[in-house]
């Protein structure tokens, strides 16, 4: 049994040695072989150097496109057990165990718990403004953790969304799993560490005041919010 933990990455050389750093320290624990694959996307700092000197596998993909990106991810792994996490989260000592242990129990996968690496009262304000929009999918999102078979029978990510293709994979997941008799997870006890990167850029308070916001990204289609708030962000 192999675990393809795919992260994707454009000029992540800040976050990206902590990522990898804490997919390493689950790997030790987990009983499985991991391959770890970045995703280089129009990439010129580092992050091809930091991924290589890790041992990773690399993939690329140019399209300003989380769903392709992640899609060239897993055309690059060789994993039975497909794990996606972003470059700047870091990834519970025990997450990748625990996945092993879920998929075992006949799950079709899941997503999981996050925290966030630093608290305030504007990001908790700001959280609560997302959750309306997260509530009636009532699913976990983050690091997804799957079947390659499963990955398959959804063709994966659908490049159609713009943004929120993690939203569209996990609903679509869930509902193929629903017709073969198995549910949904989350890892509960192993949360996922995300950076406040994002906070720390635009205000803590910032998901309150632009109240269009969320509605934009959760439209999906929206390429000009896209290319704005991630993929033209550190070019």
């Amino acid at each position: 049994m192999k675990i393809s933990v795919i992260i994707p990455a454009h000029n992540e050389e800040e976050y990206l040695p902590g990522g990898l750093a804490a997919v390493s320290k689950s790997a030790e624990i987990c009983p499985c072989e991991v391959e770890v694959i970045v995703v280089l996307n129009r990439c010129h700092d580092r992050t091809e150097e930091i991924a290589r000197a890790a041992g990773a596998i690399i993939a690329r993909e140019e399209a300003k496109n989380l769903a392709h990106i992640r899609n060239a991810g897993f055309r690059a792994s060789t994993g039975d057990i497909i794990v996606t996490v972003d470059a700047d989260s870091r990834l519970h000592p025990h997450f990748l165990r625990i996945v092993v242990q879920k998929l075992e129990r006949n799950l079709i996968g899941g997503g999981s718990f996050v925290l966030p690496e630093r608290w305030s009262l504007g990001i908790i304000c700001s959280a609560l403004m997302a959750i309306p929009y997260l509530a009636k999918y009532r699913l976990s999102f983050a690091a997804f953790w799957t079947t390659r078979k499963a990955f398959e029978a959804v063709d994966g990510f659908n490049p159609d969304f713009i943004t929120i293709e993690d939203v569209d994979f996990a609903v679509r997941l869930r509902d193929y799993g629903k017709t073969i008799c198995k549910k949904w997870g989350t890892v509960w006890s192993a949360p996922l560490i995300t950076s406040c990167r994002k906070f720390d850029q635009y205000g803590d308070w910032h998901l309150v005041r632009d109240r269009d916001f969320l509605k934009r990204v959760f439209n999906g289609a929206d390429q000009q919010i896209a290319d704005e708030y991630w993929y033209d962000q550190r070019d």
